[in-house]
């Protein structure tokens, strides 16, 4: 006669070291990592940043699952020098890479030296993929599995425009290109038909009158309804590489990366989301009135040239089409979201949404980015890990994207390595009393002919070049009551002796940075004078 507590007593003790190591495996995976980047996008274009306009439910969703960064910054504002902070974890003096040229310059040597996240992670076993904009240094792009990385005339897709060639292969096949109709032009990074808006360069000319006029057409100079299936944008083909990857690669440790090229130029979005917001609608920035007299970016961007970015009734034809892209990205990162959701990933995966850099539209009176100003400067950042991160939280303090590099090691758990940023882990947990106080973001396109540094302390930003001869002009703004930096307490300001003490404060602290960070600078900021 069988006992029955034996026999349930065996069937445990079996059963326990059948399991008992699967579930250790599972339990002991390592985390996966996921993530996702727009270009040019500001801090202020989404829902859950105040945005009473633009509605961005999935970023919005993120947010609630994770927390978001009320005062993230990027460490350059431009393409090339803030991606390359982010892989690395480092100032864009000690990475070498201070404009976008570099990305693919064989000839500069002893730029980027030290190895990215991902360099990193693929030696911790995890498999590497990129999705999108690179826009870096090439030789980084070695640990990348990409089952596709040249397009069919072989270009690399982590080349120049690379992330376009593929894209034009695609399009090849699924929307070949066919005559212009009347009123339409050719658009310059797609070569598709498009149908200009009042705002563009070219506007009210023909196909035939822009060619004769000889005059190169940049990304910024294009404005108005691409003329393609939603299904084939370029937003769209990204974001379903990324959820091929991700179906590819559930069973794996993985880092992928989906870099969208919006909302950056060129302003074409396709229909239904050119014109979603309606441009009669949108209202002007408050700063666009500014004359700028007291501003060290009277001429920044080519603002004296492209004056319709001061006009307030043409620039809403921009801000229509900028909401109308942001919000073709928010449909995508739903369904990306819903696919890491769909494979059982969602609790295993630390997902990061963020942008390079920002968008100046019309702030101003200016188009794209490179300089200070908080539309330019300031970026969305959203972090998601279940039960690790708490969800539905927001941190206060001043955070750099330059902190992304040591932030994903300290979760994925992977031992430190040198960085010039700190994780947020301690800003998130809030167990860091001391990092988040300030943020200083970099700037050396030119020299000192323009401003190098802005530093964030106390709701006061500071703006300066690093040379004592420099003839650029100080800024100091409060954004606690002056938040479209109209009012510069410095440079031509009568009353600038009585702002000085804060001024100084500032410098004290962007001089503390610069020497944590063995900048070649300090002493031409330090013997600057503020007033």
């Amino acid at each position: 006669m069988i006992d029955i507590k034996q026999f349930w007593k065996a069937l445990f003790f079996s059963s326990f070291f059948i399991f008992s190591p699967i579930l250790w495996a599972q339990g002991n995976k390592k985390p996966t990592l996921l993530i996702i980047m727009t270009d040019q996008q500001r801090f202020d274009a989404m829902s859950n940043a105040g945005n009473t306009v633009l509605k961005t439910p999935n970023m919005d969703r993120l947010a609630k699952q994770g927390t978001k960064f009320k005062n993230a910054y990027t460490p350059c504002a431009v393409c090339g020098p803030a991606r390359s902070s982010i892989l690395t974890g480092t100032t864009v003096e000690n990475n070498g890479m201070k404009v976008n040229e570099y990305a693919y310059s064989f000839e500069k040597e002893g730029l980027m030296p030290m190895p990215t996240f991902d360099e990193i992670l693929s030696k911790k076993g995890y498999h590497c993929e990129y999705f999108g904009k690179w826009h870096t240094r090439t030789s980084h792009s070695n640990v990348y599995k990409n089952p596709q990385k040249t397009s069919k005339d072989g270009k690399s897709v982590f080349g120049p425009e690379g992330c376009l060639y593929i894209y034009e292969d695609f399009l090849n096949e699924k929307s070949p290109n066919r005559a212009l109709k009347k009123g339409e032009l050719y658009d310059t990074y797609t070569h598709r038909p498009y149908i200009p808006n009042p705002l563009d360069k070219s506007y009210g000319k023909t196909d035939e009158e822009v060619k004769q006029s000889k005059k190169k057409r940049s990304q910024p100079d294009l404005n108005g309804e691409l003329l393609i299936d939603k299904e084939y944008s370029m937003t769209a083909f990204q974001a379903k590489q990324t959820i091929d990857a991700l179906e590819r690669l559930k069973d794996s440790t993985f880092s992928i990366t989906c870099s969208f090229h919006f909302p950056h130029a060129p302003m074409l979005p396709t229909a239904p989301y050119y014109n979603m917001y309606a441009t009669k609608d949108m209202v002007a920035p408050i700063s666009i009135s500014d004359d700028m007299q007291n501003s060290p970016y009277i001429k920044a961007n080519g603002r004296l040239e492209h004056t319709e970015y001061g006009d307030p009734e043409k620039v809403k034809y921009m801000i229509s089409s900028y909401y109308g892209l942001v919000k073709e990205i928010d449909d995508w990162v739903g369904k990306i979201l819903d696919k890491v959701d769909q494979l059982g990933l969602a609790d295993n995966t630390l997902v990061i949404f963020t942008s390079d850099h920002g968008e100046m539209l019309g702030a101003h009176g200016m188009r794209a980015k490179n300089v200070f100003y908080e539309e330019s400067a300031h970026i969305p950042l959203i972090i998601k890990y279940p039960n690790k991160i708490k969800n539905n939280s927001v941190v206060e303090g001043y955070t750099s994207n330059v902190d992304l590099f040591a932030t994903i090691l300290d979760y994925l758990n992977v031992e430190k390595h040198k960085s010039d940023g700190e994780s947020l882990r301690g800003l998130i947990e809030g167990t860091d009393k001391d990092h988040g106080k300030y943020v200083v973001q970099e700037w050396d396109y030119r020299g000192d002919i323009e401003p190098n540094y802005m530093i964030i302390k106390d709701g006061f930003k500071l703006i300066i070049p690093y040379t004592e001869t420099s003839k650029v002009i100080n800024a100091m703004y409060n954004l606690n009551n002056d938040p479209y930096e109209m009012n510069n307490l410095l440079g031509k300001n009568p009353d600038k002796q009585k702002y000085l003490e804060k001024a100084e404060d500032l410098r004290k602290s962007l001089i503390e940075w610069l020497t944590k960070n063995k900048s070649s600078h300090i002493d031409g900021v330090q013997k600057r004078k503020l007033i």
